[in-house]
């Protein structure tokens, strides 16, 4: 790109305004680098646009500028937070945790000074603390809303703000709107500040109580369904917590439990860098190959991998009895199993209502038939964890009477099996992963063997997703045109030479779903295609759900490989 007199003027100008506002003197330097150096290119992509908080709060990459995430645009989005608090709830509060990210301590900080400046009262996490626990502190402390800093399972190059409302789940509307507006709004000039030492001193800053972290762990344990089993089953389990804050929880309740727990050394201790993994996803067998090395090693009856934030769990299971080789299930296989099992064990311990689940519309159907042979209801949300969120939330109101929330997933490895906790949560998921490992040992099954059960009884399914990524501004331009294309084609149209039979786009009118940037292709041929926009990343994600045909289940794992490479052609 060439830069004009002009351009460069009206960067420079953003780039002044924004070294002023900076309080922190590592992005400060950055950007005033970048002017000494005559870097066009790379100041304008730091200013270009600014970080949006939107409905999924706000993620980017770490740096200086208002394109990336740093010390300013954490307190300007917290600023606007601070506003719509107090006018629209009497004595607000929030609770706060972080990760093992890059600044997200400093990050966690610089949000509580300015809430705190604004006259908010505030709990702070002192050491890392995962997503479920603050989902779980917010309901325990009765806080109007919470803020985990964490940029999930992205390259260590990401940070990112995530708000959560009283109930204990994300914000979503009318709150996300309003504090979106809000946020992005504030100028440099509307920002309250204070020091930490001056906000804790006033009592408007406090560390949140142990007391918290204790009923968080004998609320997971009540929850169990089994707890006796796991304390007489002699099992190992592989742990990884890939660098992240699943470390200290996840051990410390198998430990409660009497479980013996061997965790990978390289990966036990927090860094943001993330210096063993090209990505800290337990969705990917990358990520997962020291836990599974660890697991051979060790003979482990499970392998479980938690994500920097501890709300995403990756699970291994032994392909036979000699556990010289594991299975890395997918997240559409451990929603199964896990379905499969709290729904037959609610029956067996004759629980009173309908058990209720809820899904994203992007997590295999074979979890509704699984729900509607064992009397139980399933639900497609919105991609998510929020609008799950928001079904228990209409349970426990009373909105939706003789239910009773028993499970919420998503695909991508996020999985709820209790009710104080609005969010996914790998920590008490793991957890009764192993309760349900133990029970199927019991009585002399495997996991592998009950899911091929399942397939057998309900029919094989299995589902590829990929996505194609688009980065900076023409990158967002891109998207909107490939979504654009792909509205414009109807029935009888064709994609990867599958003839299309239902299209249902979810920015049209009574859909059954908020709506949303998403359309659901239905073939003749049986295939279901889900294709979304992420939420926090630069890229288009398509969701492609197959079924066993006339050839059957060998056929179609024999074919998944070359369906997937005909849609990756055609998108």
């Amino acid at each position: 790109m060439e830069f004009t007199d002009k351009m460069k003027e009206e960067v420079l100008a953003q780039a002044r305004e924004y070294i002023e506002a900076e309080t922190d003197p590592v992005f400060r330097d950055e950007v005033e680098n970048a002017i000494g150096m005559g870097d066009w290119e790379g100041l304008y992509d730091r200013f270009y646009t600014s970080l949006a908080f939107g409905t999924a709060g706000m993620r980017g990459v770490i740096g200086g500028g208002t394109n990336r995430i740093n010390t300013y645009m954490v307190r300007k989005v917290t600023q606007g937070l601070s506003e719509y608090l107090l006018a629209n709830v009497s004595s607000p509060s929030v609770v706060i945790a972080y990760d093992s990210r890059l600044f997200s301590s400093s990050f966690a900080s610089s949000a509580a000074c300015v809430l705190a400046a604004n006259g908010i009262r505030v709990y702070l996490y002192d050491t890392l603390h995962p997503v479920p626990m603050l989902s779980f502190a917010v309901r325990h402390l009765k806080a109007s809303a919470g803020i985990v800093v964490t940029a999930s399972h992205n390259p260590s190059k990401y940070n990112g703000y995530k708000v959560y409302w009283g109930h204990g789940g994300q914000v979503t509307p009318p709150h996300d709107i309003g504090i979106a507006d809000l946020a992005n709004k504030v100028t440099a000039a509307a920002i309250k500040d204070m020091k930490e030492e001056e906000a804790r001193a006033s009592g408007l800053l406090s560390s949140v109580p142990d007391e918290v972290d204790n009923a968080y762990y004998s609320m997971v344990l009540g929850s169990l369904r089994r707890p006796d089993l796991i304390r007489t089953e002699k099992i190992t389990v592989a742990y990884t917590p890939l660098h992240g804050s699943g470390n200290v929880p996840v051990r410390h309740m198998l430990s409660e439990l009497g479980i013996k727990c061997e965790v990978v050394k390289e990966q036990e201790m927090p860094d943001g860098r993330f210096p063993t993994v090209k990505l800290p996803n337990p969705e990917s067998a990358e990520a997962m190959s020291s836990v599974i090395e660890l697991a051979k090693n060790t003979g482990a009856d499970i392998v479980l991998g938690t994500d920097p934030d501890a709300d995403r769990l990756g699970i291994a299971i032994p392909k036979d009895p000699s556990k010289k080789d594991y299975l890395l299930l997918t997240g559409n296989q451990i929603a199964t199993l896990f379905a499969d099992y709290l729904l037959h064990t609610a029956k067996e311990m004759k629980r009173e209502g309908i058990p209720f689940i809820a899904k994203s519309l992007v997590t295999t159907d074979l979890i509704r038939k699984i729900a509607e042979k064992n009397g139980g209801e399933c639900k497609d949300v919105l991609t998510g964890f929020k609008y799950i969120a928001e079904q228990i939330e209409n349970i426990e109101s009373g909105k939706n009477p003789g239910r009773y929330f028993l499970f919420g997933c998503e695909e991508s490895y996020g999985f709820l099996t209790v009710t104080s906790v609005h969010d996914k949560d790998a920590v008490s998921s793991s957890v009764a992963a192993v309760e349900m490992m133990c029970y199927y040992a019991s009585i002399g099954k495997t996991l592998q063997q009950r899911l091929d059960e399942i397939y057998a009884e309900y029919g094989y399914s299995t589902e590829v997703v990929f996505s194609n990524e688009y980065d900076g501004a023409e990158g967002k331009e891109k998207m909107k045109s490939i979504m654009a294309g792909l509205r414009k084609l109807g029935n009888g149209d064709g994609i990867a030479g599958r003839r299309i039979v239902s299209k249902e786009d979810l920015l049209g009118e009574n859909t059954g779903f908020p709506k949303s940037d998403v359309i659901i292709f239905r073939f003749e041929s049986g295939e279901k295609l889900v294709v979304r926009p992420s939420g926090t990343e630069p890229k288009i994600k398509y969701y492609l759900f197959l079924t066993e045909g006339e050839g059957g289940r060998k056929a179609l794992e024999a074919s998944v490989g070359k369906i997937k490479e005909e849609f990756q052609k055609a998108l």
